[in-house]
C-alpha cells in the first residue's frame, strides 16, 4: 500500500510539473459560431521554446528543416529579437501578450516570493521545488492564479484587446491566455481525488482555447494520453489543433501556437543540440500541409515564427558551474513551508535569482557584500523608490539609474544614469545616447524586474556558463540554462512571412502593438 501511495504521489508531481495538470475543457470542443469574421489576413504566431539563431541556421544549412527554410526563403524579415527579463517562459509570455515588462504586468518570474501571502509562488519546475512549495499551491498558481490574479488587471492581453475590437483569437498550449470568453475546465479524477484542484474551474480565455489533454477540437488528435506525451504539452498536439482550425476554415484573426519540445533536450544536452529544431520543422510542415500548397499558406496567412529565450551552456563541473546561494548565505535562515518565519527567501530562476529579506533586521547591503565576493556573478541589483542600484564583483563602483533623465537609448526611453556604466556594459556617447552591448535593453528590462513586486529584495544575475541553485533546485550542469539578462539568454530569432508590415523595434515587448497593427489597429 505504501508503495502504491508513493507511485501515485510521483505521478501527481509529474503531472503538476507539466504546467497544465491534465486540464480538460470537454472531451471534444465545437467551433460552430465561435469564430468571428475578419477581413484582414489572419496572423499565426508560432512560439518555439528555446529557439536560437545559430543552431537554426545550422539545421537549415544542412537541409534538415525544409519548412523553416521555405518560410525564410520567402520572408519579409529575419532578425534577432530581445526577450523579456527574467528570460523565463511565464514572464516572457506575459510580456508578449501585454506589450509590457514585469513592472506593469506583475509576473516576476517562474518562481518568486509573494510578500503578502508569505510564500513562494511557483508555476512548476523541478520536482523537489514543487514538493517544497506544495503540490496544491503549484497546481492552483499554475492553473488558476497565474492568469486570474497574478497577471495584472491594469494591463490588457492581446486576446482581450482583439475581442474588444470584435476580432477572434486562439491560444493553443499557451500558459498565458487571459481573454474575454469564459471556459469551464474539468479536472481529471486523479487531481480531484488528491484535492489539488476543484472539480470545475471557470477561466477567461480567448475565443478558441486549447490547453493540453482532452482540451481539444480535433477528434483525431491523440497526442495527449500519456505522461511521456506530456499530457498534450507537445509539438504534435499543438500542430494537430492548429491544422484542424485551418482545415475547418475556422482560423481566427490571431492564433498563438506554442511548440515546447525543443526546450527540455537543450537543457539536458546544451545549446548546440539541434534535433529539437528538426522536430519543430516537422510540426511546421504538418501545419503548412493543411493548405493546398505552401505557396497558398503564405498567401493566405501571415506567419511569425519566434523564439522565446536563448540558453547558455552550463559547465560540467558542478563545483564550478553551480552558485549555491544557501551555501553563500549560510549564516541566514531560509524560507520553507515548514519554516515560514525565516530571514531570507530565495527564488531561483536558473541563471538569475530573487533574494528576499523577509526579516526587517536583515540589511540588503549585508547580502550584497557577501555575494560580491563571487566572481561567477555578473551583477547584483536592488531598488530604493524609483532609483535602481547595480554593483558587480568585477567593479569597485556602483551604477545608479532611474527613468526619465537626460540620456536616451535606442528605444527612445530616457534615463538618469550615474556611476560605473561598465557594470551593465553601457556605451554612453557625448550626445547623451545610451547604447547596449552584452545586456540588450538592459535598463528597461532590469527596471521591469526590480519593480515587478513589493518587498525588500535583490536580483543576482550569473555570467554565462554559470547557474544559481538553492536547496531544492534542479540544475543543468553540462547542459543549458537561461534566465539571465545577458545577451546569450536574451537574443532570439524571428521569421516573418506574408506581410510587408514589420515590427518597429527588435524587442518582444513591441510584438503586441505590431500584431494589432497587422490586424487593423488604428
Amino acid at each position: 500500500m505504501k508503495r502504491k501511495v508513493i507511485v501515485a504521489t510521483i505521478l501527481i508531481v509529474v503531472i503538476c510539473a507539466s504546467f497544465l495538470l491534465a486540464l480538460s475543457i470537454s472531451p471534444i470542443k465545437k467551433l460552430e459560431g465561435q469564430v468571428m469574421n475578419n477581413t484582414k489576413k489572419p496572423v499565426v504566431l508560432i512560439v518555439v521554446d528555446s529557439l536560437m539563431n545559430e543552431p537554426l541556421q545550422k539545421v537549415i544549412k544542412e537541409d534538415d528543416a525544409p519548412a523553416l527554410a521555405y518560410l525564410m526563403n520567402n520572408l519579409q524579415l529575419h532578425q534577432e529579437m530581445i526577450s523579456s527579463y527574467p528570460t523565463m517562459s511565464v514572464t516572457i509570455d506575459s510580456t508578449l501578450l501585454t506589450g509590457t515588462y514585469p513592472n506593469q504586468h506583475k509576473v516576476p518570474g517562474l518562481i518568486w516570493f509573494k510578500e503578502e501571502e508569505n510564500r513562494i509562488i511557483s508555476y512548476g519546475s523541478g520536482i523537489s521545488e514543487i514538493w517544497n512549495n506544495g503540490i496544491k499551491n503549484v497546481a492552483l498558481d499554475s492553473v488558476v492564479h497565474l492568469n486570474d490574479s497574478h497577471l495584472s488587471k491594469e494591463v490588457q492581453t492581446l486576446h482581450e484587446e482583439l475581442a474588444n475590437r470584435n476580432l477572434s483569437s486562439a491560444s493553443i498550449n499557451g500558459l498565458l491566455y487571459r481573454g474575454n470568453f469564459q471556459h469551464r475546465l474539468n479536472v481529471p479524477g486523479l487531481i480531484t481525488m488528491a484535492n489539488l484542484l476543484p472539480k470545475e474551474i471557470h477561466i477567461n480565455g480567448p475565443t478558441v482555447f486549447s490547453l493540453g489533454t482532452l482540451a481539444q477540437y480535433s477528434t483525431e488528435n491523440n497526442h495527449h494520453n500519456f505522461i511521456w506525451q506530456r499530457l498534450g504539452v507537445n509539438n504534435e498536439f499543438t500542430a494537430n489543433e492548429l491544422r484542424y482550425l485551418i482545415q475547418q476554415k475556422k482560423l481566427p484573426s490571431f492564433t498563438l501556437a506554442y511548440l515546447p519540445d525543443a526546450d527540455a533536450p537543450i537543457h539536458k544536452y546544451g545549446p548546440d543540440y539541434i534535433k529539437g529544431i528538426k522536430k519543430v520543422d516537422q510540426a511546421v510542415q504538418h501545419i503548412l500541409n493543411s493548405f493546398p500548397s505552401w505557396e497558398d499558406a503564405i498567401q493566405d496567412v501571415t506567419w511569425i515564427v519566434l523564439g522565446d529565450s536563448g540558453q547558455s551552456y552550463i559547465l560540467d563541473d558542478k563545483n564550478t558551474s553551480l552558485i549555491d546561494l544557501n551555501q553563500a548565505l549560510k549564516d541566514y535562515t531560509f524560507w520553507e513551508r515548514k519554516n515560514p518565519n525565516a530571514q531570507l527567501a530565495i527564488a531561483v530562476n536558473e541563471r538569475m535569482a530573487y533574494i528576499y529579506a523577509i526579516d526587517q533586521q536583515v540589511e540588503l547591503s549585508e547580502i550584497v557584500n557577501i555575494l560580491k565576493e563571487d566572481e561567477r556573478i555578473g551583477f547584483i541589483a536592488w531598488k530604493n523608490g524609483q532609483t535602481n542600484y547595480v554593483v558587480s564583483p568585477h567593479s569597485e563602483g556602483k551604477l545608479e539609474f532611474s527613468p526619465k533623465g537626460k540620456y536616451v537609448d535606442d528605444y527612445n526611453q530616457s534615463w538618469q544614469v550615474t556611476g560605473d556604466v561598465s557594470i551593465l556594459d553601457l556605451n554612453i556617447s557625448k550626445e547623451q545616447h545610451i547604447g547596449y552591448q552584452d545586456y540588450p535593453d538592459a535598463l528597461a528590462r532590469l527596471h521591469g524586474a526590480l519593480h515587478s513586486q513589493e518587498g525588500r529584495f535583490i536580483i543576482v544575475d550569473a555570467k554565462p556558463s554559470y547557474e544559481f541553485i538553492e536547496k531544492h533546485s534542479h540544475n543543468h550542469a553540462g547542459g543549458g540554462a537561461h534566465g539571465s539578462l545577458h545577451k546569450v539568454d536574451s537574443i532570439v530569432p524571428i521569421i516573418v512571412t506574408g506581410t510587408s508590415v514589420l515590427p518597429e523595434s527588435d524587442r518582444l515587448v513591441d510584438i503586441k502593438k505590431w500584431i494589432l497593427q497587422l490586424l487593423g489597429d488604428s
